[in-house]
């Protein structure tokens, strides 16, 4: 995964630095120590411009982030400076900006600066301490400029501030990550299901995403070049990623382990980083070998990383992607059911999964039929981890794009061992509720389901793309 570019400098006030011995040098210090944190993770260059004090230094550092082609700007406000410093780092970068109103401490130590019997050096080290001086001043520029930005309030060992800047990297990531990511698409529409539709110039326009438009005849072409060799690799990996039902033949699984190869390759020859899939076609032809054996191969591309929609989704494989990207998988699913005694939703998918974040290994079993789909073959029985969940749908309205979110917990209790993914959901809300809210949203009859809550990044992404969300809790 490419590494997130975060650019950052601080701003303060050139009078000062005269006035006050070594103010300058600590807040530098402090904000070496903001750098130290955002570059733990391995993922992560941070761009630091230094300290900015003027305008021929801000000029400076907005050429050093367009350069180094940052993904987002963190300002850290070392103490008060100027609002026109800001000004043409801003102007000059089309980037969100997020504001670090960062103290070295939780609180002055009062007793400390009161008893320096200085007011000069009292003075040095409120101004030590004085981050939340310009934050109004900042906020009225921006507001006025039409500025996107948002505010990080806390101190340098604050958590919830670090939880809070690590979901704006995070965020960041995924944006770079769905700017790069190529998203093949496979096959044709299911006929008559207008809710998945989709406008592939506004996805690539608002995600950045390349969509390369795939042809059936090259997996196919790809599928007959396929070795033994290769099939008998590839039926060891289902071996160990899959519990392979006694039911399922050597025929399916060799069928299918073709397919994942060809799959494989495809994949590798396009670059692709996601695909959404779906071919009928007539009984009994070569397509249709393909496409009723795809569902083991599928699932293996999504497992890593690589989602894989059926039924042409492409919005549903655009909000997998964006849960892969933070590591929170991203499971292709659809209301199945509801349980009004346990007040719980049930929500599942025949088709590929993601079987990195399932309950216990997934199982390969056979199907003697692909409801609504043509012929049979294996396919893929799991259930999500029990924990914590976010549902995430990318919603094309009259308005263009936006996020329908929801967390709750994927809890035990009965399923439907019928060869699809399937498990329990339940929300704050009521089963009821939950059902009404969110289809009023006005979602396709898809989403993608991540372990672990993530809401709040996937807000700071949309942020980031502005674009609304809607929330249901």
């Amino acid at each position: 995964m490419e590494k997130v570019k975060v650019g950052l400098f601080g701003v303060g006030l050139h009078a000062y630095w005269s006035q006050f011995d070594g103010l300058l040098e600590r807040l530098i210090g402090y904000q070496n120590t903001i750098k130290n944190k955002m570059q733990v993770h391995n993922d992560v260059i941070v761009v630091d411009a230094g300290m900015v004090d003027g305008i021929e230094k801000a000029v400076d550092a907005a050429s050093l982030m367009k350069k180094e082609d940052v993904d987002i700007l963190f300002i850290f406000i070392s103490t008060y400076a100027l609002s026109s410093t800001i000004i043409p780092a801003v102007n000059k970068l089309n980037i969100p900006v997020i504001l670090l109103n960062i103290q070295p401490l939780p609180a002055i130590d009062y007793d400390k600066l009161n008893g320096l019997n200085d007011r000069g050096a009292m003075t040095g080290e409120w101004l030590s301490s004085c981050q939340a001086c310009s934050i109004p001043e900042f906020a009225s520029v921006f507001n006025r400029a039409c500025v996107r930005y948002d505010i990080v309030s806390g101190y340098l060992e604050d958590k919830e501030a670090w939880d809070e800047i690590s979901g704006w990297i995070m965020a960041a990531r995924v944006s770079r990550g769905m700017k790069r990511n190529r998203m093949g698409v496979l096959g044709n529409y299911y006929s008559g299901m207008v809710d998945v539709y989709s406008d592939l110039t506004l996805q690539s326009t608002v995600f950045g995403t390349h969509i390369e438009v795939l042809e059936m005849c090259e997996l196919a072409s790809l599928r007959r070049a396929v070795t033994k060799e290769k099939t008998d690799k590839k039926i060891k990996e289902f071996e160990t990623a899959f519990v392979i039902d006694e039911a399922c033949s050597e025929y399916e699984i060799e069928r299918a382990a073709q397919t994942s190869v060809a799959l494989d390759e495809l994949v590798e020859k396009h670059k692709l980083g996601s695909m959404a899939y779906f071919y009928s076609g007539t009984d009994g032809n070569e397509y249709e070998n393909i496409i009723t054996s795809v569902i083991a191969g599928n699932t293996l591309l999504t497992g890593k990383n690589i989602p894989i929609a059926g039924e042409y989704e492409v919005k549903n494989a655009q909000a997998m992607k964006i849960m892969a990207l933070m590591g929170a998988g991203g499971c292709f699913s659809e209301f199945y059911a509801m349980d009004f005694n346990d007040d719980i939703v049930m929500l599942g998918h025949d088709g590929p999964t993601h079987y990195i974040i399932a309950e216990g290994k997934v199982k390969l079993v056979p199907l003697p039929v692909y409801h609504g789909k043509p012929g049979k073959g294996l396919s893929i029985q799991a259930s999500v981890k029990h924990g914590p969940v976010t549902l995430l749908s990318v919603v094309e309205g009259n308005d263009g794009l936006s996020f329908l979110l929801a967390e709750g917990e994927s809890v035990p209790g009965p399923i439907l061992n019928i060869g699809n993914l399937n498990s329990r959901y339940k929300f704050p809300v009521s089963a009821k509720e939950f059902i009404q809210r969110w289809s009023k949203a006005g979602p396709s009859h898809h989403c993608a389901i991540g372990v672990g809550h993530v809401a709040d990044i996937i807000k700071k992404y949309a942020f980031i793309l502005d674009i609304p969300v809607t929330v249901i809790s």
